[in-house]
Order: C-alpha cells, then structure tokens, then sequence
C-alpha cells in the first residue's frame, strides 16, 4: 500500500464477500465469492458499499458477457457508499458517503468493498439515503444525456418512450424543467405515475392504435425530439413520428433503418453510452458524469426531483440472480436496490 494512502475509519479486513458472474449464462446463475480486499491506485479511493442499483445492463451482461471482462467477474454498475481509504488531503474525504457509476471495463460493485477513482465521485447531501441514492446514477444520468443530446427548449414535443420506467421518470421530470411539452407511453396502471411526474399526454403502449393516436394527438407535425429506451422496430417507428430533422436519443443499439426513411426523415441520431465514458478512457467525458450526479442529488434533496420507488434486494446469489431476471423480464416500474449490511 503507498505511503500516503490512509485508512482512519477502521481496521479493514483482507477479504470480502462479492457476488460474481462466474461465466456468462441464460440463466443468470451467480456465485457468493470471498475475494481479497481492492488495492487502490493513488487517484482511487476504496469504499464500503451499502446499497446497489440494479440496471437491465446488468442482466443482459450476465447472459451474454462483455468482451473485456475476465471471470470470475463481480457485478453491479451504480454503487454507494462510505470512503474507508483515500489519499491524505485528497477529496472525497474518508468518511464520505459517495455515489457513482463504475467502470464497465472492471470489476463491479456488487461486493461489500469497491475502489474507485476519486474523480468520478460525488458526495451525498445529508438528506438523501444511501438507497434512494442508488437509484440515481444509471438511470438519472442516462436520462440527462439523453435530454443534452436531443437539445430541449421551451415549447418542444418531446416522446419519452417507456415513461414509467426508471430512465423515463427521471426524463420526464427534466424535460418538464425544461419547458417542454412531454408526451410518453405506459401500461395503463402507470399512466397515474407518469402524469404526477408531469407528462402532458400518456398513451398505451399496448394500443394497436398507437400511432395513430399520437398523430391525432400532435397533429402532422411530427415530435421535435424523441427519447427511445426500446430499440429495434420502436426505433423506426419513433423517428416515422418525428418531425424532419427531428433529433432522437437511442439508449439501446441502432436496428437498421431504411433509406427511403433516413432521405425522408433526415433524423439527427445521437447514442446513449455510459459506459463509453470509460471504454473510450475519456477524463472529460467521465467528469462529466460526476457533475451530473451532483445535479442530480442536487434536484432530488431539495425534493425537485422524485426517484423510482424501491424494491430492495438481500445480498446473496439467489436473491440477485432473481432480481436480474425481473429486469429484463419487462413491467417493472421501481428501482431494484441490493443493501449490503
């Protein structure tokens, strides 16, 4: 350990307990691993996790792996926690709860230790939980870049596809704080939720008449933006619904797209990639998340902002392998959280 590294809040064990992807599979099949305790590098801290936001990322990774991952691989994405090691005079400080989005490239967060870099941080207000701040920092910041991307102003149509989700309830808050005009799609049990949130307009997304409705609705005019969490045909759908040049936020990959579309539409496209922050090692890309979780624990402190509401998770193989198949298996609403005591 380097000289300057400190550890003042008490003596750290050499192990932890971890949950791992031992090899990718269909069935999500994961392992409780003792594994020896992170060894940080000088601009990283080392922290003791207390609660994990669960992400379909993580779902569809333990099925399918990532090309840079080695296993056993520890899972888990969106972390918080108290600082246990940092250097001197550095910041965050030890004894500073923190939240991040982790390094899709390395190990995960679903153990009870993590390091992390120091930079890529941001410290908790007070008033906000750990769990509830677990909630945010996929999801909100997805949502946030998505609305950066499309370039919202007062008085634009936006659709927000999957409003109840946890990405679309972060989205909609924003784009409402932005003065724009929300239109999104729910089951109709959530389309109470979605207008709390502020939505203008909630369509069925099981209606067969969907799109006709929306363009009785909006008229011929097409949305000025679009922000699609779905993917494949809902694509091509979204950017038929959209105005020409119409700016659309894709979280997931592009399927392909007509040409006759593409000369007919001339959407503006832009990717959703967290992850990307990492993969592409850019410092400016990955300060920039830091600053958007601060807006983020900013907006919900003072209560601007509500999060998903909370389904927690013991911390043990069964009980997160569980979780991760409700993720992907659709129709869930809330943020699915893992609190490691």
């Amino acid at each position: 350990m380097p000289a300057n590294i400190t550890a003042q809040l008490y003596d750290l064990p050499k192990t932890m307990k971890a949950i791992v992807l031992e090899t990718p599979n269909e069935q999500i099949q994961l392992a409780e691993l003792t594994l020896p305790l992170p060894q940080c590098d000088e601009n990283e801290i080392l922290v003791k996790v207390e609660a994990v936001g669960l992400n379909p990322l993580d779902a569809q990774f333990a099925k399918t792996g990532f090309s840079q991952w080695h296993y056993p691989h520890i899972l888990g994405l969106d972390a918080v926690g108290t600082v246990v090691q940092a250097n001197k005079g550095s910041f965050p400080s030890v004894g500073d709860r923190v939240m991040w989005h982790s390094n899709l490239s390395q190990h995960g967060v679903l153990s009870e230790y993590a390091k992390v870099a120091n930079f890529a941080v941001s410290v908790i207000p007070d008033g906000v939980k750990s769990n509830i701040a677990a909630t945010i920092p996929c999801a909100g910041m997805s949502a946030l870049i998505a609305l950066e991307k499309i370039k919202i102003v007062e008085g634009d149509t936006v659709f927000i596809e999957a409003g109840a989700g946890a990405v679309g309830q972060f989205a909609i808050q924003f784009a409402k704080q932005r003065g724009a005009d929300v239109f999104t799609t729910a089951s109709k049990c959530n389309h109470k939720l979605v207008k709390k949130l502020g939505a203008d307009v909630v369509f069925d997304y099981n209606d067969k008449k969907l799109c006709e409705k929306i363009r009785s609705t909006l008229g011929p005019q097409g949305f000025d933006a679009v922000i699609d969490s779905i993917g494949g045909e809902t694509t091509v759908r979204n950017i038929e619904l959209m105005r020409f040049c119409g700016r659309i936020a894709c979280l997931k990959t592009l399927p392909a797209l007509p040409a006759e579309l593409m000369f007919r539409k001339a959407p503006n496209i832009s990717i959703v990639s967290l992850g990307g922050a990492w993969l592409a090692n850019s410092l400016c890309a990955q300060q920039h998340m830091s600053f958007m979780s601060k807006l983020l624990l900013e907006n919900v402190a003072c209560g601007d902002v509500s999060v998903p509401e909370l389904a927690l998770v013991d911390f043990d193989a069964q009980s997160i392998s569980k979780a991760l198949h409700t993720q992907i298996d659709g129709g869930f609403t809330g943020k699915q959280i893992v609190e490691i005591r």
